[in-house]
């Protein structure tokens, strides 16, 4: 860790070393220099004197926080719909097409196809939990200290490389099913026919949208597209509330996490 913070700094220097200074930018210069060996001092100590159980205490208990409040947030009714940070647009070119429909008076089809496809991530994502805490449980000490010490997403990223193909396992059945539910297929279906579409089958053949596959089903696999995003938008939102632990006093609602993330 002492030679990641050594070598990011050095590199902090040698760029901004390349830059013109002038002797009124020269205190500038120096203040963004100190904040910048602040900024990897404070991070590189944070957990030092703590006991191992303390730290490992702690993240566990940051990542359940960050994760539960992802899922609550986004397994709801328009938990993906209405929050543009991970709102689940038309996949591929169809994105270009659904343009274009709006333009010859098909918004309404457009939107009820885009608003099945985060309906069904909505009812996916309430059921991962387990899968979560069971990533946690198997968090080592070196796990956690790496994890403590390491950059804003350190934890997703922990969540990402131990949980992300059990959650892909378990969320492509369900949103399989969910997809079915919410009439995905349908929509998709109405949204691509050419009948009553003003031309819309023929524009969407022209950008590739249109054309069968040899069993004669849809070109795109929505089971798998949705499932790709249901997980992008759960590791977006648990980034967001571990960087928030990390940054933000208030986010540490314990004495545990004060005393791990409070460097």
């Amino acid at each position: 860790m002492r030679i990641t913070v050594r070598y990011g700094l050095l590199g902090f220097v040698l760029v901004v070393a390349t830059l013109p200074v002038s002797a009124a930018g020269s205190g500038q210069f120096k203040d963004l220099l100190n904040k910048a060996k602040q900024s990897t001092s404070s991070s590189s100590q944070l957990g030092s004197g703590l006991p191992n159980s303390d730290i490992a205490s702690g993240l566990k208990e940051a990542l359940a926080k960050g994760t539960t409040n992802a899922i609550n947030s986004l397994g709801r009714s328009d938990g993906f719909w209405k929050n543009a940070k991970v709102r689940i647009p038309l996949p591929g070119k169809l994105e270009q097409a659904g343009n274009l429909a709006r333009k010859m008076g098909q918004g309404a089809r457009v939107d009820a196809f885009e608003l099945s496809l985060n309906r069904a991530a909505e009812q996916a994502v309430p059921q991962v939990a387990d899968i979560f805490g069971d990533a946690i449980r198997k968090m080592t000490v070196s796990d956690a200290r790496s994890i403590l010490t390491g950059g804003d997403h350190a934890a997703t990223d922990f969540f990402r490389r131990v949980a992300g193909d059990a959650l892909t396992a378990r969320i492509h059945p369900i949103v399989a099913k969910a997809t079915a539910s919410v009439g995905c297929t349908e929509k998709y279906k109405e949204f691509t026919a050419g009948s009553g579409g003003g031309g819309l089958g023929s524009a969407l053949g022209a950008l590739g949208g249109g054309h069968k596959s040899s069993n004669g089903g849809s070109p795109i696999d929505l089971d798998n597209y949705v499932t790709g995003k249901t997980l992008d938008g759960l590791f977006t939102m648990i980034g967001e509330e571990e960087q928030s632990i990390r940054h933000n006093p208030a986010a540490r609602s314990s004495d545990l996490l004060k005393k791990v993330f409070g460097g």
